[in-house]
């Protein structure tokens, strides 16, 4: 059972309130710090940022302060909104209250689709990994394995998840901060057998800025979608107690440790050893932890990488249940998508929900998804498949759809900001309890610069087709969610027996 979520004020209008939903709250606020923590904290950053530093040089410090501030203000702006409003689909929610149907149907669709594709990356990387350990046992096997162990925890009550990514996320932070320590007695030459390493290798090997600032935005293009995954937070923030206060206290603490996890660890590399010892595909962490004396630096990474793909792989599998489950509720997603463990579920008509739990209650014994979680697990299943049987041919097309997806999410969250704020302090500003800066100049500043990065990757061989792709991907959805408001207009409301 469940407490209700906290009524919405009194003075609130109609087109910002949002419904209760049948969902459990066990969630607990320690479980979103740690995923707000930890859940961008991924294969991304311990293995890809090896790609940036090589692009960049030491600058890879200034792109990765450019991409966490853009990543900074983003989760801001979503804090905000969902603070005000928490929800299960969080900004695709916002999206739909802010600017129509079209953009909540867009986004979540999108968003959806994002998750289950990436899923297959992660559960085939975790694979390769795990087979290295044990050659006897095919990667297929082992993504079967990942895969059930997921969907049980995710099928079950809520704080299992909660439980799940706590503990993965206190690793792969646990990893950081020794790392840092480390890293830092040997930039001091504290460590056995070690010499102050100074300036050194920040101004050697052409300099600070050996390929210029053209090597920073490259670096930018390179690792700005290391951060993905903050969304998850404000969409696990609706199954606490509190949602309003947890989400404002998880996106205040996380976005900040994050940066500085992140920066903390690329000025710890580009310090101790020369940029240009780094490559693409390779591992830095590794590559400082053998220099400095760590006895087996690969195999500890291995499993700090493994660890991290497996919460990645357990976050987007959440993320994306809670995602079609909110979509399902407003009439965007298949009905039968609603049902949750314990009795209750949610039955839209037109876009509006009301619950269908016995009695009227909005409590239930379990509340967890477990139609939605089946689902996005069904086509995580077909993604996984495509990976291992198509790599280079459909899999890599369904990748480049969503390679730019992140953006064009942060962007209409930024959109969805800039109609929510005006409206919430006309409306009711007491639901304001976390505010973006400088709004709305720093929003418009978002904005711009998530469009410089598109427009950059446009101007990337390597990254063009992801752009092209994700738009395309992109305007058949808005097309789908246009056509769709179209056909509802015509129609007219509806009655009783339709």
């Amino acid at each position: 059972m469940h407490e209700a979520p906290p009524p919405t004020p009194a003075s609130a209008p109609a087109s910002t309130a949002v419904p209760a939903e049948p969902l459990s709250h066990g969630l607990k606020q320690r479980h979103l710090t740690m995923l707000g923590l930890g859940g961008v904290i991924g294969a991304g950053l311990f293995v890809g940022s090896g790609a940036g530093i090589s692009v960049a040089g030491p600058a890879i410090v200034v792109s990765y302060l450019i991409a966490g501030a853009l990543a900074m203000l983003v989760m801001r702006m979503l804090g905000e909104m969902s603070a005000a409003m928490p929800a299960s689909g969080s900004f695709s929610v916002h999206a739909e209250r802010a600017l129509g149907r079209w953009a909540g149907f867009g986004v979540g669709w999108l968003y959806w689709f994002l998750l289950v594709v990436v899923l297959a990356v992660e559960a085939t990387a975790a694979a390769q990994i795990a087979h290295g350990w044990v050659p006897g046992v095919e990667p297929w096997a082992w993504v079967l394995l990942f895969m059930v162990v997921f969907t049980a925890a995710n099928l079950t009550a809520v704080k299992n998840f909660g439980e799940f990514e706590f503990w993965f996320a206190a690793l792969k932070v646990g990893a950081i901060v020794v790392f840092l320590v480390l890293g830092g007695l040997a930039v001091f030459g504290l460590l056995p057998d070690t010499d102050p390493v100074g300036m050194t290798n920040l101004t050697g090997q052409g300099g600070f800025l050996p390929n210029g600032w053209g090597g920073v935005v490259s670096g930018v293009l390179t690792v700005v979608f290391a951060f993905g995954g903050l969304e998850v937070v404000t969409i696990a923030a609706a199954e606490t107690d509190d949602p309003a206060r947890a989400v404002g206290r998880a996106v205040r603490s996380a976005v900040v440790r994050i940066l500085f996890f992140y920066v903390g660890s690329m000025l710890v590399i580009v310090t101790v050893l020369p940029w240009t010892a780094q490559q693409a595909g390779l591992s830095p962490y590794v590559k400082v932890l053998d220099a400095i004396g760590v006895p087996s630096a690969g195999q500890i990474m291995n499993i700090v990488v493994f660890v991290a793909l497996l919460s990645a792989l357990n976050a987007n599998l959440y993320g994306s249940s809670r995602m079609i489950f909110s979509l399902a509720e407003r009439g965007e997603a298949p009905r039968g998508l609603l049902k949750v463990s314990g009795g209750g579920s949610r039955e839209t008509s037109g876009g509006d929900s009301r619950e269908a739990a016995g009695s009227g209650s909005r409590e239930t014994a379990g509340g967890v998804p477990r139609r939605a979680v089946l689902a996005s697990v069904s086509f995580g299943f077909v993604s996984v498949l495509l990976n291992l049987l198509w790599p280079d041919t459909v899999f890599l097309y369904m990748l480049n759809s969503v390679g730019a997806v992140l953006l064009f999410v942060w962007a209409l969250i930024a959109a969805s900001q800039l109609r929510l704020r005006a409206r919430l302090e006309q409306e009711a500003p007491e639901a304001l309890s976390l505010r973006m800066w400088c709004f709305p100049y720093l929003t418009w500043l978002t904005l711009a610069g998530l469009f410089g990065v598109l427009v950059l990757m446009l101007t990337d061989e390597a990254a063009r087709p992801q752009v092209l792709w994700s738009a395309g991907a992109t305007a058949l959805v808005l097309l789908v969610a246009v056509g769709r408001q179209r056909r509802e207009k015509r129609a007219g409301p509806p009655t009783a027996d339709r």
